[in-house]
């Protein structure tokens, strides 16, 4: 038997193997859709709980409104920015782009937006308030900025992943696809401008008020949409949906690497303008790197180092090492995003920000140097479980997209 009669032989084991595999992704994918859905049922009866309570069930207060739910909020927004970026940049500009990842990218951004939205909204108290926010809304706010920027973005989102699916089907030009490519790119950077003004804005907080904050959350999103994405690719082509170039894993990964260095330069510098004697001493200095945000602070040093080696060291570029450098930066981003918010409300630029109760201090029993010697904040377990549900959330979107929307490259259908 010729080398021709041998390979035809052996096609149907390899077309039985072929369908065995993707039944059992199949099968695997309709577990993570359900385990989503039951974690998302979860976290709206602890919604339901904190509505018929209050927010006094969550640990911030007047000294720190502001918790657990924004820094997700921030962080999801980040991985969503990201994706988006990764994916339209190179159509914008009519460059090579990263092979047939690029709905994938899309598809996870769509996803954190959700979750982002999901966050804010959990944060507002009541699920009026989000239908008051629009009937009385201040076009003057920043923060009415956000929400609308954010609404927007995730519908360009979807139109954007619509517009790819169409110009597959050569039912979209090259050209409108690029044009949508370039609007994306605009409210990708835009939604990050936005959310960096509100924080840079609020003048009684030492960490926030610079006009550093909106390229640093850019750097930021990168940094994470990209780690996202190359692990959610990874895991896609490990289970047989989509087949990955190595080619294009290893510009993911230098890529990423490059994010990481500009982010820590951002950092470097916001550290280097806190420490200068006339902008106020070391206090924010010693917050960060021995006080209270000290594990977040280191954390985000080790993780972005840890995925800066693997992704500039080539003989460390395998699949598993590229999945822990995705995962470490983005775990980085968010030891920045919690050092960010709660460092914030931690040392305030005027005396006396709000009023002292038993509920603004983090040790109302000892005296005045003790009332403030520890962490003005930290979520309660109520807060933990609504924001596993939003994440549960995220997850059932990127899952029903997988299994459901055509993500795979025109070519390997």
């Amino acid at each position: 038997m010729d080398e021709l009669d041998m390979s035809a032989a052996k096609a149907p084991a390899r077309e039985a193997a072929g369908a065995r595999a993707k039944a059992k992704s199949g099968a695997a994918l309709n577990v993570a859709i359900g385990v989503s859905a039951v974690i998302t049922v979860a976290g709206i009866a602890l919604w339901a709980m904190q509505i018929s309570g209050g927010m006094v069930q969550t640990a911030m207060r007047n000294l720190d409104s502001w918790g657990l739910y924004i820094t997700m909020f921030m962080f999801f927004v980040g991985l969503s920015a990201g994706g988006l970026i990764i994916s339209s940049v190179p159509k914008a500009f009519g460059i090579k782009g990263f092979g047939g990842i690029s709905k994938v990218a899309v598809m996870t951004s769509i996803a954190a937006t959700v979750a982002a939205i999901g966050f804010v909204v959990v944060d507002m108290g009541q699920p009026f308030r989000v239908w008051e926010l629009f009937v009385y809304s201040n076009l003057g706010s920043p923060l009415m900025w956000d929400i609308i920027v954010l609404m927007t973005y995730l519908i360009l989102s979807c139109v954007y992943l619509w517009a790819q699916v169409q110009a597959e089907k050569g039912k979209v030009s090259a050209a409108a696809l690029r044009v949508i490519s370039v609007i994306a790119l605009v409210c990708a950077i835009l939604v990050h401008s936005v959310t960096a003004w509100i924080f840079g804005l609020q003048q009684s907080h030492e960490m926030w008020h610079t006009a550093l904050l909106a390229p640093w959350f850019v750097s930021s999103a990168l940094v994470c949409g990209t780690g996202l994405v190359m692990v959610v690719v990874i895991a896609m082509d490990k289970a047989g949906y989509l087949k990955v170039q190595r080619v294009n894993l290893v510009k993911l990964a230098k890529l990423l690497g490059v994010f990481v260095c500009v982010d820590l330069y951002f950092f470097g510098c916001d550290l280097l303008t806190e420490a200068f004697p006339a902008a106020g001493g070391m206090a924010v200095v010693d917050m960060l790197v021995s006080g209270p945000l000290a594990p977040f602070f280191w954390g985000e040093v080790v993780l972005s180092l840890v995925a800066l080696v693997i992704a500039f060291v080539p003989a460390l570029r395998t699949n598993p090492l590229l999945v822990v450098a995705g995962i470490c930066a983005i775990a980085a981003i968010f030891c920045k995003r919690v050092q960010l918010v709660v460092g914030g409300f931690q040392i305030a630029n005027i005396d006396y920000p709000a009023v002292l109760t038993p509920y603004t201090v983090t040790d109302w029993q000892g005296n005045m140097a003790q009332a403030y010697s520890g962490l003005v904040y930290w979520p309660t377990a109520l807060e933990f479980g609504i924001a596993v549900g939003v994440i549960g959330l995220a997850f059932l979107v990127l899952f029903a997209g997988i299994k459901f929307l055509p993500l795979k490259p025109a070519d390997e259908k």
